[in-house]
């Protein structure tokens, strides 16, 4: 052994133990790396900053720009309400869901390109049901791994077992030759992460970066405004049909402030609708507030049905309304006034329902209110109006909801943003380009159409996430370089001795499945896929089930969050720790283990 395996060794147990440790941050970690391994000059310089220019890490950047281009356009809140919908708010049936949902999208794309445009989707669950997305996110990266074992293009490690079969002249495996193992790792996986590994899983806080926002509920009770809102319905007979806003005065007559209008079953933001000019119509549903002796007053007077407001109002109305908390500036041209003075609606384009003044919330007496110096008021009106009140010089911008992060402010590009993955699917699987330039093609026509702007672009991308995964790819090459994997490996594979061709492919797994969790596994089937034929061969076995098990193994990226890019993917969002990886993935590599030892003879005998 050389002085340059040597190094390479304790480097790779040094880095280890600090991600053991915990107390230094992986990302800075793997920036030590980079710097020892240039120092040492085993590499270069270059290539030891190498890993930053990585079609992966790359690859992975683009990932990020598309997830966020779903984000900002709702697909993904979609996609997240409708597997509420299948799965409620149930952590059991979220997760019968969510794993072969993720499973199949791996079987015919990347596994890191399913998990960063599912990550979204979670987080917005997550965030909806109240439910620690810790207890989601791991189920998802290892999902997503087991479907990387369904097809050939599912993972690299199948395509380069496939590229060495028939480089030894043998007939490499079809699409399809990996599907009946990885179906039944995907059903023994999805059982244990669904009902065993749910008592392995994290149940710390997870940390949320600035300041919270609080909750919808929160501003209404902060305001007395829960028992205020009501839907009315306008009849064909009603006094307010054919009115304008401005010519019925509810406000002015009946303390009564109409903020939205519901017309075919369609929400109109006040946004464009209900300013002074908007005309009612009959048949309309007018989404008012007011006290509840009010609104009864103008139901009596102006023949309207009231029709509360049921909670499934309430959340048709959140996609479309927002409120924001604002604090009257000094020298605001509104102090002294009343709304109706200060022409509020006509010029802001939003409504007051709620005016706190000393931390006390006033009646709503807006109509003879006369407005002072740093009151606070709280607007009703469009989500995307309500972003622009920072540019505002009457206001100080207090707070905002949390559902504001949730509303897709692209929400118009939603089918766009649609298609655009759906072409970069399309792309991935037919071959007809490389991943990469599928994945960048994908990232620059979601900014080139609108489905997120360039500052949006750059704020989503998880820098803890790109600079560990750039930052230890150069220690996968000096590992190679220095010859301390080809050294394990050699050693490992002389000490099997004349052991039968099932012991041989057990060593091979815990090899390859091993040496997976810290480098990259498509760099650990490289070395490990010609020693697998070579020992196969002199053992006198068909090398197929050997091949296939070096291929199964690694994929069994379990057990560390550097195992995988699609660990390191969900480590940050959910504030995990290195060892809980190694708590839910080490039983179920030894399950995938079971299973691959188990069944591969049966479908490809020795």
């Amino acid at each position: 052994m050389n002085a340059e395996i040597i190094f390479v060794l304790t480097l790779l147990a040094a880095t280890v133990g600090l991600f053991l440790i915990d107390r230094i941050r992986m990302d800075m970690v793997a920036l030590l790396v980079v710097a020892v391994l240039a120092l040492s000059g085993l590499i270069s310089p270059a290539e030891a900053v190498s890993g930053f220019g990585n079609p992966l890490v790359v690859m992975i950047a683009a990932l990020f720009v598309v997830g966020e281009g779903l984000f900002r356009t709702g697909v993904a809140a979609a996609a997240g309400q409708w597997l509420l919908r299948v799965g409620g708010s149930d952590e059991t049936r979220l997760l019968a869901v969510l794993i072969p949902l993720v499973a199949l999208l791996s079987a015919f794309m990347s596994s890191t390109g399913a998990v960063a445009l599912l990550l979204p989707v979670v987080l917005s669950m997550a965030r909806r049901s109240g439910m620690n997305p810790a207890r989601l996110l791991i189920p998802l990266a290892y999902a997503s791994l087991v479907g990387g074992m369904l097809t050939l293009i599912g993972t690299p490690p199948n395509l380069v077992v496939a590229s060495q079969m028939r480089e030894s002249g043998m007939t490499p495996f079809g699409f399809f030759d990996f599907t009946p193992i990885g179906l039944v790792i995907l059903l023994v996986a999805g059982i244990y992460l669904i009902f065993v590994a749910r008592h392995l899983l994290p149940t710390r806080t997870v940390e949320k970066h600035g300041a919270a926002h609080p909750p919808l509920a929160e501003f209404a009770q902060r305001y007395d405004i829960a028992d205020q809102l009501h839907l009315l319905s306008v009849p064909a007979g009603s006094g307010l049909a054919g009115k304008t806003a401005a010519e019925a005065g509810l406000r002015t007559h009946y303390e009564v402030t109409l903020f939205g209008i519901r017309r075919a079953g369609r929400l109109l933001s006040t946004l464009v609708p209900v300013l002074a000019e908007t005309r009612v119509e009959a048949g309309d549903r007018l989404l008012v507030y007011g006290s509840p002796e009010a609104v009864e007053q103008l139901c009596l007077t102006q023949r309207l049905s009231s029709l509360g407001f049921p909670e499934g109002e309430m959340e048709r109305v959140r996609k479309e309304f927002g409120v924001a908390e604002v604090a009257l500036r000094r020298g605001s041209s509104l102090i002294g006034k009343t709304l109706k003075e200060g022409r509020f609606r006509e010029q802001f384009r939003l409504s007051v329902i709620g005016v706190r003044r000393a931390g006390e919330a006033l009646a709503t007496r807006f109509g003879a209110t006369r407005l002072e110096e740093n009151d606070a008021l709280l607007l009703v009106g469009g989500w995307n109006r309500l972003r622009e009140l920072q540019q505002e010089r009457d206001f100080v911008l207090l707070d905002t909801p949390e559902e504001m992060e949730e509303v897709p402010s692209h929400g118009q590009r939603a089918p766009l943003a649609l298609a655009i993955m759906l072409g970069m699917l399309v792309l991935m699987v037919s071959g007809l380009t490389s991943n990469l330039t599928a994945v960048l093609l994908a990232a620059l026509a979601m900014i080139g159409s609108g489905c997120l702007t360039l500052p949006e672009a750059y704020r989503s991308l998880n820098a803890t996430s790109l600079v560990l995964i750039a930052g230890l790819l150069p220690l996968a090459l000096a590992m190679e370089r220095s010859g301390a994997l080809a050294l394990i490996v050699d050693q490992l594979v002389a000490g099997l001795g004349d052991a039968g061709p099932r012991a041989l492919c057990v060593s091979l797994f815990l090899l390859t499945s091993v040496f997976s969790q810290f480098i990259s596994n498509t760099a650990t089937t490289v070395l490990v896929a010609p020693i697998a034929i070579a020992t196969a061969q002199q053992m006198g076995v068909s090398p197929e089930p050997v091949l296939m098990t070096v291929a199964l193994a690694a994929s069994t990226a379990f057990a560390t969050p550097i195992a995988s890019p699609v660990n390191t993917l969900v480590l940050a969002p959910g504030n995990y720790r290195f060892l809980d990886f190694a708590k839910v993935g080490v039983p179920l590599q030894l399950l995938a283990m079971g299973v691959v030892i188990w069944l591969t003879p049966l479908l490809f005998p020795f």
